[in-house]
């Protein structure tokens, strides 16, 4: 790779094709990373806990443990961005991989330039840009080696700011003028902090299912269409010709069935989050 030392990020691959692991570690190479590879679940999770990534990549059919027991495994002791490889297509298997903590989900056979998008719009959510050559430099901050917090997913970073949010006054705010929560019945979200509580009661939400609630949140009654939602959560504009397939209307879904079991809402009758048959969601009204 050309990029400098300074600038090389960690990626773990899982992966027991080793044709698969190949064009993995081109596309990996090609924007940046270091990559070590592993053949099994268990010697994945044991690569990841060894060298903290900034992202991995996990198949779902592997000999030893499945990637849903090790994506489970990985959750509990990395924050790395896990994208989930497999050629499982049923919802209740994508629901299956985001619920056991993988934050985008690719179906096989995948593109190799679908896949690095997916991995561009994974290095702007956890605030490293890509650079013109296949580099990537991380956000401005102190530290910018490979092993340093600020440079992984789990490190503070500034709020998403949804695409094409809606115009319009801008969502109850209550407090001082720094405490800027965003208020939906008895939810409270902050953005700058990435805390959510329900009714007092702080909520464990992964990133995307946080994103996904701070767009809503933003937009109100304004419905988000399950391609927009894809687009926000990948951190692309309107004005982005990037290819939104059934596989991300999928993703979204699951996604939002996932958010959804953790709030306590339920989609036959929503207090929170209502769905708007054939076109998206939106917030329930207050009243």
């Amino acid at each position: 790779m050309n990029a400098p030392a300074d600038e090389l990020r960690t990626a773990v691959i899982i992966e027991d094709d080793p044709e698969i692991r190949r064009i993995l570690s081109q596309v990996l190479e090609a924007a940046g990373f270091a990559t070590v590879s592993a053949e099994n679940g268990l010697d994945g999770v044991r690569a990841v806990a060894a060298h903290q990534p900034l992202l991995t990549t996990l198949d779902v059919s592997m000999p030893g443990i499945d990637g849903f027991e090790a994506a489970r495994r990985i959750r509990a002791q990395s924050d790395t961005y896990i994208i989930m490889l497999t050629a499982l297509s049923d919802e209740a298997d994508v629901v299956a991989g985001l619920g056991a903590g993988a934050d985008d989900y690719l179906l096989k056979p995948f593109r190799p330039r679908e896949l690095r998008a997916r991995i561009d719009a994974a290095l702007r959510r956890t605030g490293v840009r890509p650079l013109q050559g296949g580099a990537v430099s991380p956000a401005p901050t102190s530290g910018t080696g490979p092993s340093s917090a600020a440079g992984r997913p789990g490190a503070a970073r500034a709020p998403v700011a949804p695409a094409g949010a809606a115009s319009g006054p801008s969502p109850t705010r209550p407090g001082d003028a720094d405490d800027e929560w965003l208020v939906h019945r008895d939810i409270r979200l902050h953005p700058e902090q990435r805390v959510v509580k329900r009714d007092g009661e702080e909520l464990d939400l992964t990133r995307t299912e946080f994103d996904l609630l701070a767009t809503l949140l933003e937009s109100k009654r304004r419905v988000r269409s399950k391609a927009d939602l894809t687009l926000v959560l990948r951190g692309e504009s309107f004005a982005s010709g990037y290819y939104v397939g059934e596989a991300d209307r999928r993703a979204v879904e699951a996604h939002m069935t996932n958010l959804r079991r953790k709030l306590g809402d339920s989609a036959s009758s929503p207090r929170y989050i209502e769905t708007v048959r054939g076109v998206g969601y939106r917030l329930t009204s207050e009243s």
